[in-house]
């Protein structure tokens, strides 16, 4: 059984089928990966398995059971967290504070498991323990995305959803970002990454999806799409070095 798995799954926005039958699993312990243009799907895929967005027709199944219909601070309950796409911390509340907000739907949750937490993304993210009591707002754009992830893992995510978490960074932040998305994996997390950088989404992944206007055209284990002409042509600049 597969800790995700998408069936068929179909979303319009009004007349436009953004996706057209997408069907992919997520097996646990894994870092699988969507790539594709701009417009290919991807966060609507993201949006779609976290609540956000409901879909038209096919099945959403967390650990077998359906969760089309359930409302997103339910998943978050089940075990499903998602960081968007452009951060989405809260500027006038502290790293701390925001850093809490991702255990608020977890209400069973012990102090001391908050307190757990807050060490292990601090231990993660060394730079956000520095700036602990700093407001969001005044975060640099790679310490707030370091702060949507960590917010993200204070929720104890059986799987973490991950959306574009290298946009708008400077290269040096990129390599730190997947670093730590590669460290959180190693610890025995379950990741979903949607990425325009490829290049880095390919070599940190254990397999990949490659999604256009809607639909997975390839599957495949990531280091084989590393290799894949069509792919290196289309995503990741010809013949770049891996």
């Amino acid at each position: 059984m597969s800790l995700l798995e998408l069936r068929d799954v179909v979303v319009r926005y009004g007349k436009i089928e953004a996706l057209k039958g997408v069907s992919f699993t997520v097996e646990q312990g894994e870092i699988v990966t969507l790539i594709g243009a701009n417009g290919a799907g991807k966060t609507t895929t993201l949006k779609t398995i976290s609540g956000l967005r409901p879909l038209t027709s096919g099945d959403v199944r967390l650990e077998g059971e359906s969760i089309v219909g359930l409302a997103p601070h339910d998943l978050v309950a089940l075990g499903l967290c998602q960081a968007p796409e452009g951060r989405g911390i809260f500027p006038g509340m502290t790293v701390v504070e925001n850093l809490e907000m991702g255990a608020y739907s977890r209400t069973r949750m012990s102090r001391a498991t908050i307190e757990s937490g807050l060490t292990r993304v601090f231990d993660l993210f060394p730079r956000l323990a520095e700036r602990r009591k700093q407001l969001g707002g005044t975060l640099s754009g790679g310490e707030q995305q370091m702060l949507a992830i960590g917010r993200a893992l204070l929720s104890d995510p059986k799987l973490l959803l991950l959306d574009e978490p290298s946009m708008g960074l400077a290269p040096q932040l990129v390599a730190q970002i997947f670093t730590i998305i590669t460290e959180i994996n190693r610890q025995g997390m379950t990741v979903l990454l949607v990425e325009q950088n490829a290049a880095q989404a390919l070599r940190r992944a254990d397999r990949a999806y490659v999604m256009e206007t809607g639909r997975i055209v390839k599957a495949a284990p990531a280091a084989e799409l590393l290799e894949d002409e069509s792919v290196r042509n289309a995503y990741l600049g010809g013949n770049i070095a891996t």
